[in-house]
């Protein structure tokens, strides 16, 4: 199914974003770290994520990325594979993707 991803680091994903991130994995050609994928309603509330997150439904993750070379390589691949939701959370060292249609697209956010 996916080539840069053992199985139980994609369970409950949506195959349109496995799909997605392994592209990107490809094109970046540095270690993609899932740190939150499919989440539980108890899962989603203890890690701070919004009441509609697209977390609930397996249409994102978060990825860790802590250093800024890594990020640049990251995020472009993401761009470069088609996402077109993307957020950097510098306090904990994590970028999220989604391929939610249902939320704003072209759309990047910073949470510091």
């Amino acid at each position: 199914m996916a080539k840069y991803f053992l199985p139980d680091e994609i369970v409950g994903l949506d195959p349109k974003l496995i799909d997605m991130l392994d592209r990107a994995r490809g094109i970046a050609k540095v270690p993609f770290v899932i740190t939150s994928g499919k989440r539980t309603v108890d899962e989603n509330t203890a890690a701070g994520g919004v009441g509609d997150s697209s977390h609930l439904r397996g249409l994102a993750v978060d990825l860790a990325c802590k250093e800024s070379r890594s990020r640049y390589f990251i995020l472009s691949a993401l761009f470069q594979a088609g996402f077109t939701r993307l957020g950097i959370y510098a306090r904990d060292g994590h970028i999220h993707c989604d391929c939610d249609d249902s939320l704003p697209q072209q759309v990047v956010w910073v949470n510091t």
